[in-house]
């Protein structure tokens, strides 16, 4: 049994800022459940009952989706060195888009990056700290510049057709928001077709 943590304590927090990667789940009442890979410096500690994390433009958009409908919301991290840990924050979650008006103060804590979606708020209600004892040691290496690359080979223009096209709709087909909240006109018909790199 993890211990259990109404807020985050300061070894939370000095952990999360070692981490390299962390993981995303959201779900709905039904339909798919989501699980997500994050990296490239996208998450800050707000406080000892709130993070943010900026999410990037990829091929799917589940993670709106699922908030837009349900904000339950799961974040997990892992220890690959040193001593074994696994962290996870249960809360609700809110999206904030470009068109938002918290958009640029949300933003402005994070170094900024091509192809930047939405950021995430998560208001945590819950921290749980296991063992970890089963997660093997990986090194990390650095980070992947593939998809900085194709963002920025897209620019902004091509970005927002992007997810007019690609990513107004989840796998389940619901909306997730980011045509209307960008300020883009959603196209009929448009959802999920791969051209990422």
């Amino acid at each position: 049994m993890g211990q259990r943590y109404q807020e985050l304590q300061d070894s939370h927090r000095a952990f999360i800022a070692e981490q390299k990667l962390f993981f995303v789940a959201t779900a709905m009442a039904d339909g798919h459940v989501n699980l997500s890979p994050k990296g490239m410096d996208t998450l800050r500690v707000l406080g000892p009952n709130r993070v943010a994390w900026l999410n990037v433009t990829g091929s799917g958009n589940e993670t709106a989706s699922h908030v837009e409908h349900d904000p339950r919301m799961t974040l997990m991290f892992c220890a690959f060195e040193g001593k074994p840990l696994i962290l996870r924050l249960y809360g609700q979650a809110r999206a904030v888009h470009r068109g938002d008006e918290d958009w640029e103060n949300c933003y402005g804590l994070f170094d900024p990056l091509p192809g930047a979606r939405q950021i995430f708020v998560l208001d945590v209600d819950l921290a749980q700290a296991s063992c970890g004892m089963s997660v093997p040691y990986f090194q990390y290496l650095g980070e992947r510049e593939q998809l900085n690359d194709w963002a920025r080979a897209k620019g902004e223009p091509g970005i927002r057709d992007y997810w007019r096209n690609r990513n107004d709709a989840s796998l389940d087909g619901r909306p997730t928001g980011i045509a209307e909240k960008s300020g883009l006109a959603p196209l009929a018909g448009a959802g999920m077709k791969a051209d990422m790199p």
